[in-house]
């Protein structure tokens, strides 16, 4: 791991937001408390950390979630004779959304503008897989470009905002992490490849194998509670796009978008969209850590962290 490709222990992260956010401060102070009792024993420790892992995770997906509950509202109580049509209700919502999480300093301009970028990204692919058939957006609208609603590169900032917010939710670390100039090759060569499959050049296999080939050294180290815990990056990464593989289910579900599978009565997504998940999650991850850049497990850290861990369990 080259040193200039992760900070040293002396890098310090942004305060996080919540601890700055006025509103929240009630929580924070009832929430310490809380876990002043929940240290008491190890069982009640325990159950602790699991719940506060819950909340943390459900945080960091406070956009996708946002998303994911208009797609789920406007599909049972959207008017279809509504003067504006749901795809640009949606946009519209998804935009205030994007501007009250920079307005609460809920997410950063360093952040938003990855977000952006990666929102750019989905379009471009947007618009070149609908003009191909890969799939469609039944329903009409005006804030489109070509076939391609506005408000679908929103889904794809659902992604980066997730992987922003976690990250520093989480406070990562890492062990072992690739090096960012590897992963920018990597990602490019992904992003090639959901073009030339269309022509006959399908390199996702070699795409796994390369992905696999970078993250499966990496750990990363993400703090619940007190102690950092560890999980295999590679893992970590398939989780995710697991859970974007069930979000585009119910995006499909409520015909926001829709597969040529699915055009006469909704069926699940291919899994072998997992896949495809994975590969666009790499780019994700690729354009955050260009901001985050990966902090390496301090070692004295890490050779105390199993005993700690065990002491807290």
């Amino acid at each position: 791991m080259q040193h200039d490709e992760v900070s040293s222990s002396v890098f310090h992260a942004p305060t996080s937001s919540a601890a700055i956010w006025a509103p929240l401060r009630p929580f924070i102070a009832a929430e310490a408390r809380l876990a002043a009792r929940a240290a008491a024993t190890p069982w009640t420790g325990g159950l602790y950390e699991f719940l506060r892992f819950g909340v943390k995770q459900g945080w960091a997906c406070l956009f996708g979630g946002i998303a994911v509950a208009l797609m789920l509202l406007t599909w049972q109580f959207y008017p279809a004779t509504a003067p504006l049509a749901r795809y640009d209700f949606l946009f519209l919502c998804m935009l205030a959304v994007q501007a009250a999480l920079l307005a609460t300093r809920l997410e950063t301009w360093e952040e938003a503008k990855i977000i952006l970028i990666y929102h750019l990204v989905g379009t471009v692919m947007e618009l070149f897989k609908t003009a191909t058939g890969s799939w469609i957006y039944p329903e009409p609208s005006l804030i489109r470009l070509g076939g391609v609603p506005l408000f679908s590169g929103f889904m794809y900032s659902c992604i980066g905002s997730y992987l922003c917010r976690v990250w520093r939710l989480f406070d990562f670390r890492f062990t072992g992490h690739p090096s960012r100039r590897w992963l920018i090759g990597l990602s490019a060569a992904i992003y090639l490849n959901f073009f030339t499959d269309h022509y006959g050049l399908d390199l996702r296999f070699v795409l796994f194998g390369w992905a696999t080939l970078l993250f499966a050294p990496a750990t990363v180290h993400f703090k619940v509670w007190r102690v950092h815990r560890a999980m295999p990056l590679l893992l970590g990464l398939f989780l995710v796009s697991l859970f974007i593989w069930l979000s585009e289910n119910i995006g499909t579900f409520t015909r926001v978008w829709l597969y040529p599978q699915q055009a006469h009565g909704w069926t699940m997504v291919s899994p072998a969209k997992l896949g495809s998940w994975f590969l666009l999650l790499i780019i994700s991850y690729t354009l955050v850590s260009l901001i985050n850049r990966p902090r390496e497990m301090d070692a004295g850290e890490s050779a105390l962290l199993p005993e700690r861990q065990k002491q807290a369990a």
